[in-house]
């Protein structure tokens, strides 16, 4: 099969398309043929040599994919030989074909093409885990998104909104900040012209929001410490601004204040089938009913993997960008 691998750390050119053998099935996975495959920053931190393959997973990157099932031991499964489906996965999405899990494969949504349906797993999975199941976003609360437009960023706005919460969330620039609000967030802030703080405090009365989704870290994490509200929580999902911070923990004391973070590559797949479970029930519907969309800036075929990395770290993309395998 064709594949795109890694050949060295560095910059998007150490991206090479290759020949691989089919991956081999362990018990529990199916093969899928894919049609597209997501890219999301955790690749491009895998190809910088910042982001270790977890024992046991494929070297090639790529951690979300959407094609038919061909092969695989599918016994009391919704699905046969033939079933679309979208997946997430360890690594190995980008190649034209892909071993995943049984129990993290859901059904494409209706309505939904695998070049869509491709950009759904990775930020589904990470918003829901964190968001809804580890800071317990509940009825009536409200939730900041720190970078409203990236992949992460718009499925985090849509969801929330979809399910009736107040969102705001920050970006670069006026036009993203107003790309957030189109999306659902009841306002958008440019963290470049405006303190997220003072925006956050005066649109909730000086309360603070419930919940916040955080990628930045470094000195936000002090900055989101003062726009939550008493029994607030804050799940960190990456460090893009840095891995440290001084923080007031007599606030965290006596607000009662929850800071988490997680990571899901490496988290099991038992783990990640309640996940799948759980969107299937709650989310998936919504994507049919259209309160929910797929958010794609850019497609590129598979070989120009190199091209969809350099427009991923270039961050003037909003929503998802994916690459086109048939």
């Amino acid at each position: 099969m064709r594949a795109i691998e890694i050949t060295q750390p560095g910059p998007p050119s150490v991206l090479q398309l290759c020949e691989r053998p089919l991956p081999e099935l362990k018990p529990g996975e199916v093969l899928i043929k894919v049609h597209a495959a997501g890219i999301n920053r955790p690749d491009v931190l895998q190809r910088l040599g910042h982001y270790p393959v977890p024992p046991g997973a494929s070297d090639l990157p790529g951690l979300e994919v959407a094609g038919e099932i061909v092969d695989g031991d599918l016994d009391g499964s919704p699905f046969q030989k033939g079933s679309m489906v979208c997946a997430l996965v360890q690594g190995g999405g980008y190649a034209e074909y892909c071993a995943a899990p049984l129990q993290q494969c859901l059904p494409i949504p209706a309505g939904l093409s695998p070049l869509e349906a491709a950009s759904l797993p990775e930020t589904f999975f990470t918003v829901w885990s964190n968001v809804f199941d580890r800071a317990r976003l509940s009825d009536g609360e409200t939730l900041l998104v720190q970078g409203g437009t990236s992949g992460i960023g718009v499925t985090a706005i849509q969801v929330a909104t979809a399910l009736g919460h107040r969102v705001f969330a920050t970006a670069g620039s006026d036009e993203k900040a107003r790309a957030c609000e189109e999306l659902g967030a009841g306002r958008g802030i440019n963290y470049r012209t405006e303190d997220f703080v003072e925006v956050v405090k005066q649109l909730t009365g000086g309360k603070g929001v419930d919940v916040i989704l955080d990628m930045v870290a470094g000195d936000y994490v002090a900055r989101e410490i003062s726009c939550l509200a008493d029994d607030g929580r804050i799940a960190l999902i990456a460090l893009l601004g840095g891995a440290k911070a001084n923080v007031d923990l007599g606030q965290v004391l006596r607000r009662r204040l929850t800071i988490s973070g997680s990571t899901l590559r490496p988290r099991p797949v038992s783990f990640k089938a309640a996940i799948a479970g759980r969107l299937q029930e709650k989310v998936w519907p919504l994507i049919e009913q259209g309160k929910i969309r797929p958010v794609i800036f850019k497609t590129f075929p598979l070989e120009q993997a190199a091209q969809a990395h350099a427009l991923m770290e270039s961050s003037t993309h909003v929503g998802k960008i994916v690459l086109q395998v048939i």
